[in-house]
């Protein structure tokens, strides 16, 4: 969510300002704007639709400057409105903001100010006027208000009174050619240019791909001065600090569409390739397979005997499902945690445990905090599982796998999913081993069946003629239920989760053996039951659940594996799977749930990879 591009430079720096908000239009976003030093002050354009629509504006306005700053806003504090969307202005104290006298100071921000009341009554007092609902317009009058002729210092001195978390990005008019940015709890990068001495910044290294290669991550607590051909930072305690120049390939071809209607389809499909590269170059199970920079994996899985999965949303379904897999095949006790909850709720901590994160970009915040509270106990033995090799998550945790499913654009996560279900299969072969639970023949069949993932993922793919079928017959539906059972209820969830997230059709997954203790009461014939029916121990069990789906006069479609003698009928609809994976049956089964969810919506006529009301990276609390 909310993504940020700022720079000062020699050149007209709009047309890269907004190229790189378009990059970042995969975060989520229902805003979007950019702010210039123009003719000894400042302008700016602003939209509530899409960055398409800003750079019509723009470009009709001749809108150009050397300094300026972008903003894809994600609404939190005030709803979609040009007032409320990013950059904002102040114009110093007893000044009409609607008015049209150019402002002084300009600003954009991620993240929640969580004082934001107490510092706007502090404000007004003083004589500033609000156009907006926003926590962030709070930031700029501020900074305005200390404000004596170094905006350096004027920033130092604002975010000292910060409480939450932010990334911001500031000029002011009376500085040209310098840019402000700071940040804690909300991830922002310095990007060093290599014409005429330009400096960016960005929530993203993707927002600048093309522009420059040469990235600084701020930590936390950073406060980053930009100025034509020097940049200078200070850290929370605002020391002088050198924060190290990274050579980071973001390429933006990775965001093209290519022959596919949308992102979230070709991401779907990318799913074979996304498997193999995140399994390239895995020879044996080792534990040095999830190695940092310290080699300590061998030593902590020797010295740990329980695990702690903390992720949010999709991740945490990964997580649900690596359970299965930890407690099955390696024997380890595993506690799956939704990272938002975890972190306000009374624990017992251990430290023999390993607290093991799961994020997409590695900048989620709850998760991140899921992770700090965990050590701040004591639980120091930390990896993660994580798509971006730079991210915060990464830097802050002893240990990491990094799953390599390329970019997501598309708000509903499914290459990332697969991959961290491939990420974790290995975390669980590497914890068994480590304990003398894996022998060389187990080893070796596992290997052999991560290797054939790419080969039977195309074949389920295959189906997708099949599920488009079914796809036609939810579009008429406002309601479904998905049952699973065992390894395969997190798969269940995952579906239901697709389903709602981009058709807007209500969706519940649950155990299937909790169908007569509730969710029975549902079931009508304008109830679709989505069924996973792996050929496993619990397929028995399974068969009696959906029995009790038909006596209702429930509809039933089900995935089923080929030797479950599951057969198409009056009120039920099979898809027969191609193969039984065993217990890597989840990365199969949940391919044809994105594919139901996709062509459902593409059916209902939704925006498939900006849902409404969702984000990619969320980086708020």
């Amino acid at each position: 969510m909310c993504g940020i591009v700022g720079s000062v430079s020699t050149r007209n720096i709009v047309p890269i300002l907004v190229q790189g908000l378009q990059r970042l239009e995969y975060r989520g976003y229902d805003s979007c704007g950019v702010a210039v030093h123009a003719g000894g002050g400042l302008q700016r354009a602003r939209s509530t639709s899409r960055v398409a629509e800003l750079l019509e504006q723009v470009t009709t306005s001749r809108l150009e400057g050397h300094t300026g700053i972008a903003h894809t806003r994600w609404a939190t504090h005030g709803a979609p409105a040009v007032h409320n969307a990013h950059p904002h202005f102040s114009h110093g104290p007893g000044a009409d903001a609607a008015a049209a006298r150019p402002g002084r100071v300009a600003l954009v921000h991620n993240g929640i100010i969580e004082n934001h009341e107490e510092l706007r009554a502090a404000l007004q007092a003083k004589g500033y006027v609000f156009a907006s609902q926003t926590d962030t317009e709070v930031i700029a009058h501020l900074v305005d208000s200390l404000y004596d002729g170094d905006l350096f210092e004027a920033v130092k001195a604002a975010v000292v009174q910060l409480q939450g978390a932010y990334a911001i990005a500031v000029f002011h008019k009376d500085e040209p050619h310098r840019v402000v940015g700071s940040r804690a709890g909300s991830p922002l990068i310095l990007g060093v240019g290599k014409e005429g001495g330009e400096n960016f910044l960005a929530s993203d290294a993707m927002a600048l791909a093309g522009v420059t290669d040469q990235i600084v991550y701020l930590e936390e607590g950073d406060v980053v001065d930009l100025q034509l051909g020097r940049h200078w930072i200070v850290d929370r305690a605002h020391k002088p600090v050198t924060r190290e120049v990274r050579t980071v390939q973001a390429h933006s071809g990775a965001a093209e569409l290519g022959p596919y209607r949308h992102y979230m389809q070709k991401e779907i499909f990318e799913q074979p390739r996304a498997i193999a590269d995140t399994l390239e170059g895995v020879e044996g199970i080792v534990p040095e397979l999830f190695d940092g920079a310290n080699a300590a994996a061998w030593r902590v899985f020797k010295e740990i005997d329980k695990v702690l999965i903390l992720a949010c949303g999709t991740s945490y379904y990964s997580g649900c499902a690596a359970k299965y897999w930890l407690e099955g095949i390696a024997k380890i006790p595993t506690q799956v945690e939704i990272a938002s909850e975890y972190r306000y709720r009374e624990s017992v901590p251990d430290p023999k445990t390993l607290v093991v994160t799961i994020t997409q970009s590695g900048e989620t915040a709850d998760t991140l905090a899921a992770l700090r509270h965990a050590q701040g106990l004591g639980m120091t033995h930390t990896l993660t599982i994580c798509n971006v090799a730079t991210s915060a998550m990464v830097r802050e945790t002893e240990l990491a796998y990094i799953t390599r499913a390329g970019v997501e654009i598309g708000v509903a996560s499914t290459k990332a999913f697969t991959t961290q279900l491939a990420g974790l299969f290995l975390l669980t072969l590497a914890l068994a081993q480590s304990k003398g639970r894996l022998s060389d023949e187990q080893e070796a069949a596992h290997l052999k069946a991560m290797r054939h993932l790419p080969v039977a993922l195309q074949a389920v793919l295959a189906l997708e003629p099949q599920v488009i079928g079914w796809a036609e017959d939810f579009v008429r539906m406002e309601n479904a239920l998905f049952l699973g059972r065992g390894l395969h209820y997190p798969i269940a969830l995952e579906g239901a989760l697709k389903l709602k997230e981009i058709s807007y059709i209500h969706a519940e997954a649950y155990p299937a053996g909790e169908l007569k203790h509730g969710p029975l009461a549902l079931v009508t014939a304008q109830m679709p039951v989505v069924t996973v029916a792996p050929n496993d121990a619990l397929l028995e069990k399974l068969k009696s659940n959906m029995q009790e789906v038909r006596a209702r006069g429930g509809l039933l479609y089900v995935l089923a594996d080929a030797d479950t003698r599951i057969e198409s009928g009056e009120g039920i609809r099979v898809i027969r799977m191609p193969e039984h994976y065993g217990a890597l049956s989840p990365l199969l089964h949940v391919v044809p749930l994105q594919l139901l969810a996709y062509h459902t919506a593409c059916l209902r006529g939704t925006d498939v990879d900006k849902p409404r009301n969702l984000a990619k990276s969320v980086t708020v609390e």
